[in-house]
């Protein structure tokens, strides 16, 4: 696609009308595992399925397209992606900076590397200006932002932490899963690298697992390419070909789940059983102003403190009936979610408490309901906990 089209015009047509044997309007399934040589010698584009394949190079096109970047490498799920990040830049002796309150898998896969010898990582608050030059002043090889971060959305200026990484030599990667380029574009903001969970918004149903590291120029492309095939790493032509088919609504579905996150919201505010609310389009959401700056839109992720005890908590969620007690997080339905003992729970007490997330947090991932249904079940909800 032409870099003049916009991005729900790149998610709808890429790949459409590609097939020159049938001229099928939609890409077909690519499944065979292997390809012929044309002769001896003649090494083909595609010749074996894990360094190669037309449905997973479809979607890699489409997405650093989406991203303005320079190539992609699609993964068998987002941890993965991070892993194969790590995996190509990172020696024992280099250093990556990652945010304090990550997503828990990120936090346990570089905690866990890190211990076993094969880089350092140093787990900072990024929004802490002297914690991060701190940070930087180590001269890490690599930096990790997560804006806005799983699960408290807190927004991390990419602009002026690449400006920050740049003068030290770092390359800087952003996960961009919260907010897509649908409404985020780190890579045109300085960033090195965009990394998704593509089972997330991205897919938008809930049934496929992906990843993908976009990059900034060809040359680490091509290194992030060597590195997936060796490790085996890459996604498979049908989770690509789902994938693809999910990135056509990519635009509608985004503009739908944040309006209904607007009413949401506006929701809680008026319930004496919430306390803090997490959202960014919030004028004192302390990331508000960075976020109007970088961003396109606000996304549908938001979190909030429940005001009650555990039992009551646990009466409030179970009183749902419209938002799926579940992990991830961007499908077509809501769903919500207690990140100290779901998605967070390997990070430990120590870590959770450092990184702000408490037992009485809950995070929803609003989905494409009829946001009037939504509301009604959180407030019968709600009023299941008075009794």
């Amino acid at each position: 696609m032409s870099s003049k089209h916009k991005s729900s015009t790149i998610a709808v047509r890429t790949g459409i009308e590609s097939d020159t044997q049938h001229h099928a309007v939609v890409p077909p399934i690519y499944l065979s595992t292997n390809y012929g040589f044309p002769s001896f010698g003649d090494v083909p584009k595609y010749d074996y399925t894990r360094s190669g394949n037309p449905n997973r190079g479809l979607l890699e096109t489409a997405l650093f397209e989406l991203e303005s970047g320079k190539g992609a490498v699609v993964t068998n799920c987002g941890t993965s992606a991070l892993n194969l990040w790590v995996s190509a830049f990172l020696s024992p002796d280099d250093l990556i900076i990652a945010p304090h309150d990550c997503y828990g898998g990120t936090y346990r896969l570089f905690n866990t590397r890190a211990q076993k010898g094969d880089f350092k990582v140093e787990f900072v608050d990024q929004s802490d200006d002297q914690a991060l030059a701190a940070a930087i002043a180590k001269k890490p090889k690599l930096i990790l932002i997560e804006t806005p971060s799983n699960p408290l959305v807190r927004v991390v200026d990419i602009e002026k932490v690449c400006q920050q990484a740049a003068a030290v030599g770092a390359l800087v990667g952003v996960d961009n899963t919260f907010l897509t380029p649908i409404y985020q574009r780190p890579l045109e903001l300085g960033a090195d690298f965009v990394i998704h969970s593509t089972t997330k918004y991205i897919n938008g149903h809930s049934d496929v697992i992906g990843g993908v590291v976009i990059t900034k120029t060809e040359q680490h492309a091509e290194e992030l390419g060597w590195w997936g095939n060796c490790i085996g790493a890459t996604g498979t032509p049908f989770d690509s070909y789902m994938t693809l088919r999910g990135i056509r609504t990519l635009g509608a579905r985004m503009r739908v789940h944040e309006e209904s996150s607007q009413v949401i919201l506006n929701f809680l505010q008026s319930q004496k059983r919430v306390k803090t609310i997490y959202h960014p389009s919030l004028p004192d959401h302390p990331g508000h102003d960075i976020a109007k700056r970088q961003q396109s839109g606000f996304g549908s992720m938001l979190s909030f403190e429940f005001d009650g005890d555990l039992e009551q908590l646990k009466t409030f969620i179970n009183s749902l009936t419209l938002f799926s007690l579940a992990e991830s997080l961007g499908g077509v339905e809501s769903l919500i979610c207690h990140p100290a003992t779901m998605t967070h729970r390997a990070m430990g007490e120590k870590a959770l408490a450092e990184a702000g997330v408490s037992n009485f947090l809950l995070r929803l991932s609003v989905g494409l309901e009829d946001s009037d249904d939504l509301i009604d079940d959180l407030a019968q909800a709600f009023d299941s906990v008075e009794g």
